[in-house]
């Protein structure tokens, strides 16, 4: 099943509403590996909606489910009503991104039906690793890469941009009942998941972010080496989607304990600058 212009510009106006940060790099992309990453994003966003938006958490599994039968469906080669189902299924089949990438999106979106804690790290990276290093690994084959070591390189920065997000997101999350962070650092630190929840933000909670700041570093200084396992079209991609994450991660790492009480916000005009930046430098990791 071939995607209509129609599917892929039903993707686009998905990427469009969503005012991503992704959208600008996106753009540098030709055009049939742009429609095939923005298909991607729209899959992504898709379903990522489907559970957070939902009015209750059996809403939300029925809905997935519904989704993941027509997933199912479309990489079968079965008809489907879905535009950007079949926008994402002929790019799959386009540029062979192993189907398994979209079964791991899936289950990492369904793990937040079924866990709004994690204890450890390792249990925290699988999460990352479905819901950021499979669409990474996933995105590296439509934009070209030139040593199969991207793969694994392309899993590390999935969890360092996802790591970003959920350090941006802590007070957003917790209106969802979620604390992403592992419960394991709260003790190290010396603090408590019910302390974050009350809002008793003590000095503890420095210690706790420095510690989240740390891990996501290492994973930004081991993702860096992406650019250079990517063909042009992908290097220039990357270059402006690492340079946003990296200007957010520097306000997270700034903000430290406050990242508790407020979102992080990175402001448009930096974090645009960052990425042009990036684009002419290459990912340089800070000191």
């Amino acid at each position: 099943m071939t995607a209509s212009a129609a599917d892929h510009a039903a993707c686009a106006a998905i990427l469009r509403r969503s005012g991503s940060s992704f959208a600008l790099p996106i753009a540098l992309l030709p055009q049939a590996k742009r429609q095939g990453t923005t298909a991607l994003y729209a899959f992504c966003r898709v379903v990522d909606d489907l559970v957070d938006d939902a009015r209750d958490r059996d809403t939300a599994a029925t809905g997935l489910a519904d989704f993941e039968a027509a997933t199912a469906a479309v990489l079968a080669g079965r008809p489907v009503d879905d535009p950007v189902l079949r926008a994402v299924a002929d790019t799959v089949r386009r540029y062979g991104i192993p189907e398994r990438c979209l079964d791991e999106i899936l289950a990492g979106v369904r793990m937040d039906l079924d866990h709004s804690r994690y204890e450890t790290p390792a249990e925290l990276e699988l999460y990352c690793s479905r819901v950021a290093s499979a669409v990474g690994v996933a995105a590296i084959h439509v934009w070209g890469f030139t040593d199969p070591a991207a793969v694994a390189v392309a899993h590390d920065c999935g969890v360092a941009f996802q790591l970003t997000n959920i350090l941006r997101d802590v007070p957003e999350d917790l209106d969802r009942g979620r604390i992403y962070l592992p419960l394991g650092d709260f003790a190290a630190c010396g603090c408590t998941a019910a302390e974050l929840v009350e809002g008793r933000i003590g000095p503890a909670f420095t210690r706790l972010a420095a510690l989240q700041v740390q891990r996501a570093g290492e994973r930004f200084r081991r993702a860096a080496a992406l650019d250079r396992l990517l063909t042009t079209d992908g290097r220039l991609v990357f270059r402006a989607m690492f340079g946003v994450y990296r200007a957010l991660f520097g306000t997270v790492r700034r903000a430290g304990a406050r990242i508790f009480t407020a979102r992080v916000r990175g402001g448009k005009p930096r974090l645009v600058a960052a990425a042009a930046a990036t684009l002419a430098c290459g990912p340089r990791i800070w000191r």
